[in-house]
């Protein structure tokens, strides 16, 4: 993969009291590349309890085609090509949720815990034209 058609790669996850940090810190670690700077930051929930975000923001080309790598890894099953058209919104982004627990395991896998942002090069900046680079990215993974 020569050229990497993104501007950047969003990830986040939510550590809730009842999580160990270094866990979900280890789980989000492996779509990223080794030492990559995880941003921390501090919440609440509705009920007072502690929530963590931790979130990454991967904009370097070889650094996001770690990140695809990993993502590539995904089984053949998850049925990701077919549905890139509810995947990317009208503002070209292309949303995945990730299985934070099968992250920890270090393997790729769609569910929840971690969410993957990546804001798709189109142009002209619109949906139709996202949706293909995406295809034609993953596709070739």
């Amino acid at each position: 993969m020569a050229e990497v058609p993104f501007h950047y790669i969003d990830l986040r996850a939510f550590c809730y009291a009842t999580e160990d940090d270094k866990r979900v810190e280890q789980a989000l670690r492996t779509y990223l590349p080794d030492e990559f700077e995880i941003q921390r930051a501090k919440s609440e929930g509705h009920h007072g309890d502690r929530i963590l975000v931790l979130s990454a923001r991967v904009e370097n080309a070889d650094e996001m085609r770690h990140v695809l790598s990993k993502v590539a890894e995904l089984p053949d099953d998850a049925g990701l090509l077919d549905e890139l058209d509810e995947r990317v919104d009208e503002n070209c982004s292309l949303f995945l949720r990730l299985d934070k627990q099968a992250a920890y395991r270090g393997e790729a896998e769609l569910g929840e815990g971690i969410t993957f942002r990546a804001k798709v090069e189109a142009y002209p900046a619109k949906k139709e034209a996202a949706v293909e680079n995406a295809h034609e990215t993953l596709a070739s993974l």
